[in-house]
């Protein structure tokens, strides 16, 4: 049995052709960590905000480059996780805080 290396070209060409996933992953581990920390009313936002980060890189990135955020039609994506983002967002701020973030 042969153990493949990775190559540093072949990592840096997988980085890229992923990163739009890896940074809507960062963005949602963040939003993770802040709701576990108790600031659940910015971890909401922030998951709302990565909901909007992605519809907006669905919106403008390439179909080839944007891997498996892509789910429906361009259209159908960008709407629906827009629409999702913004709710997220406004309920999280509209909720009365009641002494805590």
């Amino acid at each position: 049995m042969t153990v493949q290396r990775i190559t540093r070209p072949y990592l840096q060409q997988a980085i890229r052709r992923n990163l739009p996933l890896i940074v809507v992953g960062g963005v949602i581990l963040v939003a993770v960590v802040l709701v576990i920390s108790g600031r659940w009313r910015r971890g909401a936002v922030v998951l709302g905000g990565a909901a909007l980060l992605t519809s907006a890189l669905r919106l403008t990135t390439p179909v080839e480059r944007i891997g498996v955020l892509a789910v429906r039609s361009r259209v159908f994506d960008t709407v629906s996780l827009a629409m999702v983002g913004s709710v997220i967002v406004w309920i999280a701020l509209s909720i009365d805080p009641l002494g805590t973030d």
